[in-house]
């Protein structure tokens, strides 16, 4: 076995981590008896070898031995080593070719794209080997080998007629969705087989004995001809979940009777098969655990299916919905169908899929939130994680479940709280220190849903904002009254009154008192003794900035003393970013904040743009004098200066408004600033200080159609010019019929990118509404 294994000079060759000579060892470790040193092992592979989808030449040369380990049946957890030759040897389709370009070759992580070429072609040449482990006694072999081929081979013919052969005889559940999975696959990929493969799919559909069987081929169908997906599909779908849950736990598409042409042969038996094998996630059979990120997961997807009759209904679900994409109507009475489910499994696949749906789609989720509300009371506990993770990221429209958010987060304040360190993932400055006040993410200054984060986990977004990827049963359990927050709801101020008593609130909901109206006011006396009680030292920023946010957005101006004992005594760490949080909450502190003039006049003259600019918007709400306010702001307009520092002094002359008029001509050369933001929030302070309609108009309109990422900004500024922007009107009106969020990002999303949308419509509204009433 390996043969020719010393003979690689590998101390010559690389990856991720430097010289590979410890490949070898790697390599040995698959081929191990115990389990644990196999995981260990591949875990390896995918951490170094092939890190992060990488190709070294380290792994052009462990693929010919990679190949002889998987055709050797003595081998065990080949399906493993398949997947990673799979991985290795095939770009997906739906990759975004950016993803291979690049750094340049005298860059330390240049990985020639000419490695993956070599790849692909290196295991194709040895793909003949996948084609007798169809039929492998093992069945994660089995599982593994349909997209291997279907990625890989090079006779996509052969291979197509060679899985549907298979199927007819197959036992396995996940086995048999596999075949089905990769006779899709090469439909995508071989334009030549589609039309025949894609009429087999649409019969298979009909025809198939098992109701997994016929969801499967109709998920397949729909993705390889989403022109040819039936105008019944919800309902089809529909009644085949009902047919799945009927069916007797320990069947499915692998037992009894043949799944296609009714021919039976005896089930086999073992891990994996899903007859006789022991339960995901029971403890029975499963690899020991092992201190990988391999092992991680494992652990972690066997929780997620633990218990449930048809786990993979999910991914089939998921095709489906990929391939209905703007079919939005559809989708959502898809969703409400499952979440009427008696199966508590196919209720939290609804809400994991929806999560993905709303997110990138508007339309009318009214039904569907309250449906989701509704979980919060089910006795599983992954139902209501899942059901509070997605609730955390809607914000207004969590109006639906308000009630059920309501006794939800009143049940779980009645718990006492275990205590929740406030690390710096949480209240970053990123997520909602200048990105707050600066714009939305991606305006020039700073600053899912999806089973890719880990249940219970905190995943973290563009500049480090928590995603709420799985606030159920999360420390303090408070994800219920995180959603309740964000929705504005007046009964979250209570339970954040006894979070604060308790000295151990979560810092996110710090950053949603903005939004719970006058009776957040009550929250003051609390939130000034908390930041009272910080400490001056290296952790200020993290533990002050929720803190005089949430005193910023009540106006609790009886705080200054304690806002200037944190503006006066910030240590050195993060320093500017302590101060710039300190003068925006004395800016909101407006006329009150009188008694600060003398600290706020000091930091005048700062060297950071952030510092200087929100001391002179202090400065100007306490005491309504420009006269030394528009000079401390004029001198970061000045040709040179880096594009963040012009726009936060152009936004603080935008807050002053007709006040800085006379700033008006050192702000009309950024509408010709090559950089987009400055030419957007320069346009937008223009008209806010001097009125002009006709200079600031037309570069607003430029940048919305430049830059998607702009129009909250824009619209925000339209709102305000009224009838002055009646030429914008039909941009606002197409904005508000699109079906697509403005900023929907494949593969990705952060926790605010609903709000930012839905902000975006109403802004839209608002000033569609101005200019009507002009036009009247």
């Amino acid at each position: 076995m390996l043969t020719g294994i010393e003979e690689v000079d590998w101390a010559s060759l690389g990856h991720a981590y430097g010289p590979a000579d410890d490949v070898p060892a790697l390599l040995r470790g698959l081929a191990s008896p115990d389990p644990a040193e196999r995981e260990t092992a591949l875990d390896g592979m995918y951490g170094a070898v092939h890190h992060q989808g990488d190709v070294y030449d380290s792994t052009l040369a462990c693929i010919p031995f990679l190949l002889e380990l998987v055709a050797d049946p003595a081998v065990q957890d080949r399906g493993c080593i398949i997947e990673l030759l799979t991985s290795i040897g095939g770009i997906e389709l739906d990759d975004d070719e950016d993803e291979l370009d690049e750094p340049g070759p005298d860059d330390d992580e240049f990985i020639p794209a000419a490695n993956y070429a070599m790849a692909a072609a290196a295991v194709a040449a040895g793909a003949d080997v996948f084609l007798g482990l169809v039929a492998d006694p093992d069945p994660e072999v089995r599982l593994a080998a349909p997209c291997a081929l279907a990625s890989l081979h090079p006779e996509p013919g052969r291979v197509l007629t060679l899985l549907r052969e298979r199927l007819t005889v197959e036992r396995d559940t996940e086995v048999l969705l596999a075949l089905v999975a990769a006779v899709g696959q090469i439909a995508l990929r071989h334009a030549s087989l589609r039309d025949e493969t894609v009429e087999w799919l649409d019969w298979l559909a009909r025809a198939a004995q098992d109701p997994g069987l016929r969801l499967a081929a109709l998920a397949q169908l729909a993705r390889c001809a989403p022109a040819a997906i039936p105008d019944d599909v919800v309902e089809r779908v529909t009644e085949l979940l009902e047919q799945i849950r009927a069916v007797p736990r320990g069947t499915g598409p692998g037992a009894g009777p043949g799944p296609v042409a009714g021919a039976g042969s005896p089930a086999p038996t073992g891990p994996g098969t899903g007859n006789g094998s022991p339960a995901a996630g029971s403890g029975e059979g499963r690899p020991p655990s092992t201190p990988t990120l391999i092992g991680q997961v494992r652990e972690l997807l066997g929780e997620h299916t633990a218990g449930r009759p048809a786990p993979w209904t999910e991914e089939l679900l998921r095709t489906l919905h990929t391939a209905l994409d703007d079919r939005v109507d559809d989708r959502i009475a898809l969703v409400l169908a499952q979440l009427r489910s008696p199966d508590w499994g196919q209720r939290a696949d609804a809400i994991w899929l929806c999560g993905g749906l709303i997110r990138r789609w508007r339309g009318r989720y009214e039904e569907v939130v309250r449906l989701v509300g509704a979980q919060l009371h089910d006795p599983e506990p992954r139902l209501r994680e899942a059901a509070t993770a997605f609730l955390e990221r809607l914000f207004e429209l969590c109006g639906p479940a308000s009630d059920a958010l309501a006794a939800r987060a009143g049940a779980r304040s009645a718990v006492s709280y275990v205590p929740y360190e406030p690390l710096e993932t949480y209240g970053t400055r990123e997520a909602y220190g200048s990105g707050a006040f600066r714009g939305s993410n991606g305006s020039g200054g700073t600053g899912g849903f999806g089973r890719s984060e880990a249940p219970g986990g905190v995943r973290t977004g563009p500049g480090g904002a928590p995603e709420g990827g799985g606030g159920g049963d999360r420390p303090g359990g408070d994800g219920a009254l995180l959603a309740l927050a964000r929705a504005g709801d007046a009964r979250a101020v209570p339970l954040l009154a006894r979070a604060l008593e308790r000295g151990e609130v979560r810092q996110e909901l710090l950053y949603t008192v903005d939004g719970l109206g006058p009776a957040a006011a009550a929250l003051t006396p609390l939130l000034r003794l908390r930041l009272a009680e910080v400490d001056l030292d290296e952790r200020l920023y993290d533990r002050a900035a929720p803190l005089l946010y949430a005193l910023g957005a009540v106006r609790g101006a009886q705080a200054v003393p304690e806002v200037l004992r944190v503006l006066r005594g910030a240590s050195p760490n993060r320093r500017d970013w302590v101060w710039e949080s300190a003068l925006r909450t004395l800016a909101a502190f407006g006329p009150a904040a009188r008694a600060a003039a003398w600290d706020l006049r000091r930091f005048l003259t700062a060297d950071a743009a952030p510092v200087a600019t929100w001391a002179a918007r202090a400065l100007w709400a306490a005491e309504g004098d420009t006269r030394e306010v528009l000079p401390a702001l004029e001198r970061w307009l000045r040709p040179g200066v880096p594009a963040g520092d012009w726009c936060a002094a152009a936004q603080a002359l935008g807050a002053i408004g007709p006040a800085a008029s006379p700033a008006a001509s050192a702000l009309r050369p950024g509408l010709a600033s090559r950089d987009l933001w400055v030419r957007v929030h320069g346009a937008a302070a223009l008209w806010r200080v001097s009125g002009e309609t006709d200079r600031a108009l037309p570069v607003l309109l430029t940048a919305w159609e430049e830059n998607r990422h702009t129009r909250p900004e824009v619209a925000a500024c339209l709102a305000e010019m009224g009838p002055a922007a009646a030429d914008a009107q039909l941009v606002v009106l197409t904005e508000l019929t699109r079906r697509r969020r403005h900023n929907a990002r494949e593969g990705t999303s952060g926790s605010h990118d609903i709000h930012e949308d839905e902000k975006l419509l109403t802004l839209c509204r608002a000033a569609l509404a101005r200019m009507e009433r002009h036009s009247r």
